[in-house]
């Protein structure tokens, strides 16, 4: 498929690189605001000028501690302004900013710190702090530690860590004898350097350090706002980890277009603050949308009988003509009015009250959104779409136009992308954002990207009638069943996930007769329901094991059975058996990566006499499980899962 124009590539000449664009913005938009962080209640704010000037204080601290080009400098924290200001003071200097996830473990630092060869490491709290300490000693590359927030850091020895306010004034110091000296050192990087490096979630083995350049990232940012027509007067709110590839793109965006970017206080306050904000731009994963559909069918579980019905009533006017109302096609004067009236009574509270009441634009990516899903925020009124990405990409492959949103497919090509299908059916691209190299990895660079450009992207898929891309899954996991029909357990797994009550699903059908499922259910949504129905329990693994509760997901999953129905790509793939675990597959056990993704090699590994019960006819199975804790204690849950048949149907049945 031919590339999309290319209109532009900058914002202005020589605008490429963070810190060029961050003194623009500070000319342009010297007194609009461009970050936000609420702590202890309270919103702050910083202006453009205000921004420039705490980063230059900054990078002039690092550069009195001895910070050089090219020095690499781990950032782990929260969505924190000082650790986004981290990672422009270091492009400043020269050096590369290396942001990690703050729930890593201190094996999973030390993996990254080794691999990337930091010198200085940025941290948020003590929390983060301890943790590398922990591994300094495996690690003694590292020179300093400079942290932010000061409590609890009183007795440390200030010569391995040390106050970030400590180093900015250092930094100011600088400041007053050399005043051009910040200028000076912005105007030296040009878009062809590298800007970052982003580390992969590691699916399948030791996570890969993605080295992306200003042009990567710039470049693919500026496109994709132009496309979506944003302005300096959007505002997103950035909650999503910032070692992951979509948080940095939408920040880029924010300094190509000079929009705010607001940080909540904590992971519990994301949805209030969302409220508070009301941002105009939001980007969330599908597992975000997954969870905030399952808080509203919550609370419509507990409301009065007299609002579920009117509920239950208007969210099927929104069904029937919502969708249409939103793409601008016609719709009789009847259900124009009682949208309205949905909109005045349902859709518009409910709007506001998940915080998307003045979103105009929001996006969908990360991994494939379950139909269902997609099409209930769009009979809301929400302009919720998808695109298609990943980190070596700098986020945008391929996007859905407006007008052209469809829930099977991820649009067509981004701005200066070019997709080829290759014989197996795998995606390739060639773009402006095609990342440099895997760091220190150059056979991985070889195998993912060819001496033309074109990079796998390891998805399988095709390109429809209407020129959209739709992926089938990722390319290692799609299989056939022992009768040659494909096997995608994505799809699958994602029309598990739409209801309430299961929180994550794993299936199997590759080399077999059947399709069998592991199911996760939700523990806020069935401990809801627990409580709702005098159902006492004292654990997951108790609740887990309730027949209700069995009996529950069983009828969702015969409901998807019946659902594949339609699908003449997938009809053959229902569920026949399945099981809920005793223990939610975590990231802390290494079931899941950082960014929630399902590691299937361990999964198969770890469960491999589960897998075997369901094939092999049998009621229930032992199993022990080794499972860790957040302080780094390990223990082991054991026992007996039930195994439950459930109701398949039939092509024929369907003609019938």
């Amino acid at each position: 498929m031919a590339a999309s124009e290319i209109t532009q590539t900058y914002p202005g000449p020589g605008l490429d690189t963070f810190p060029k664009l961050l003194l623009h913005n500070a000319r342009m938009f010297p007194n609009k605001d461009a970050m936000r962080e609420k702590e202890f209640g309270i919103w702050q704010s910083w202006t453009w000028e205000q921004v420039a000037d705490e980063i230059e204080r900054f990078s002039l601290g690092l550069q009195v501690r001895g910070i050089q080009k090219g020095d690499k400098v781990l950032i782990i924290g929260a969505n924190r302004p000082r650790m986004y200001w981290t990672m422009v003071a270091a492009q400043v200097l020269g050096a590369i900013p290396v942001p990690t996830y703050k729930d890593s473990v201190a094996e999973e630092m030390q993996y990254v710190i080794e691999h990337s060869e930091a010198r200085f490491v940025i941290a948020e709290d003590q929390e983060q702090v301890d943790k590398v300490l922990e591994v300094k000693d495996r690690c003694p590359m590292v020179e300093l530690v400079i942290y932010d927030d000061p409590r609890g850091m009183k007795n440390y020895d200030t010569s391995v860590a040390v106050d970030f306010e400590v180093v900015q004034q250092q930094g100011a110091d600088l400041q007053a004898k050399q005043s051009d000296l910040f200028k000076q050192l912005c105007s030296q990087g040009k878009g062809e350097d590298v800007s970052i490096i982003l580390y992969t979630s590691g699916t399948t083995g030791k996570p890969k350090g993605v080295v992306l350049t200003y042009d990567n990232v710039l470049i693919t940012a500026y496109q994709a706002a132009l496309v979506d027509g944003l302005t300096e007067n959007d505002e997103i709110l950035c909650y999503l980890p910032i070692a992951w590839v979509g948080d940095h793109i939408f920040v880029a965006q924010s300094y190509c277009m000079g929009f705010c970017v607001n940080c909540p206080e904590s992971e519990e306050t994301v949805a209030a603050d969302m409220r508070e904000i009301g941002p105009t731009y939001y980007f969330a994963p599908p597992r975000v949308f997954e969870g905030l559909l399952t808080n509203v069918q919550i609370r419509m579980e507990d409301a009065a009988p007299i609002k579920r019905k009117m509920y239950s009533y208007f969210m099927g006017v929104a069904k029937r003509v919502g969708i249409d109302l939103l793409e601008g096609k016609s719709i009789g004067l009847i259900d124009r009015l009682m949208y309205a009236i949905g909109n005045f009574v349902i859709y518009g509270p409910l709007k506001d009250a998940l915080g998307l009441g003045r979103v105009r634009l929001a996006w969908t990516a990360g991994e494939a959104i379950g139909g269902e899903i997609f099409d209930f925020y769009r009979s809301l009124g929400i302009n919720i779409k998808q695109l298609y990405g990943q980190t070596e990409s700098s986020v945008f492959i391929t996007a859905q136009p407006d007008g052209e949103v469809y829930p099977e497919t991820v649009g067509r090509p981004s701005p200066g992308v070019e997709l080829h299908i290759a014989d197996d059916g795998e995606v390739l691209y060639r773009s402006p954002g095609a990342f440099h190299s895997y760091y220190k990895n150059p056979q991985s660079t070889a195998d993912t990207k060819t001496a033309e450009g074109w990079v796998h992207t390891g998805d399988a898929g095709f390109i429809n009638g209407q020129g959209h891309l739709r992926i089938i899954d990722r390319a290692k996991d799609v299989g056939k069943f022992n009768d040659g029909k494909m096997f995608a357990p994505k799809h699958i797994e994602n029309k598990l996930k739409f209801f309430p009550h299961i929180q994550e699903a794993v299936t199997f059908g590759d080399g077999k007769d059947h399709c069998m499922a592991f199911i996760n259910i939700d523990l806020g949504a069935v401990g809801n329901w627990a409580e709702r129905n005098n159902v006492a329990y004292a654990s997951y693994q108790e609740l887990a094991a309730n027949p209700n509760v069995y009996e529950m997901v069983k009828n969702s999953v015969e409901q998807v059975n019946q659902s594949l129905l339609g699908d003449e790509m997938l009809s053959h793939s229902q569920i026949s058996r399945f099981l809920i675990l005793h223990k939610e597959l975590d990231a802390d056990d290494g079931e899941l990566t950082r960014t929630k993704k399902v590691r299937r090699a361990l999964i198969n590994d770890r469960y491999g006499a589960l897998i075997e019960a369901l094939y092999n006819g049998a009621e229930q199975c032992f199993i022990e499980t080794e499972i860790a804790f957040e302080d780094g204690r390990v223990s082991t849950i054991s026992g007996d899962i039930k195994i439950v048949d459930v109701k398949t149907f039939s092509t024929a049945a369907k003609a019938s």
